[in-house]
């Protein structure tokens, strides 16, 4: 996946890796719609709210945000490199975070 990624669709491959981000920081649930070729595209659920951040990697296609299996980071993470990203974007929000004070635009 990291070989198809370019410039122009940059949340190619990065579905999960912010799906369980959005989860750490929001609760919910994460599910996956299943691909033709057997990976999921993971997306939120958060009360009653879907969220799909990356859902701009799928232009023309019609995604279905029901009955679709939750996933498991232990699953998605078990792929070392997909767990370094997400690491490396969990810490650069966190410090955004951490570098802003209350009342900062």
């Amino acid at each position: 996946m990291q070989k198809q990624w370019t410039p122009d669709n940059p949340t190619l491959g990065q579905c999960s890796v912010t799906a369980f981000l959005v989860q750490d920081l929001f609760g919910g649930t994460v599910y996956g719609i299943p691909l033709p070729d057997g990976g999921f595209h993971c997306y939120n659920v958060v009360g009653s709210c879907v969220f799909d951040l990356t859902s701009e990697q799928f232009t023309g296609q019609t995604l279905v945000y029901e009955g679709n299996p939750e996933q498991s980071r232990d699953v998605h993470f078990s792929k070392e490199e997909k767990y370094q990203r997400y690491l490396l974007l969990r810490d650069r929000l966190y410090q955004s975070f951490s570098d802003r004070t209350c009342g900062e635009s």
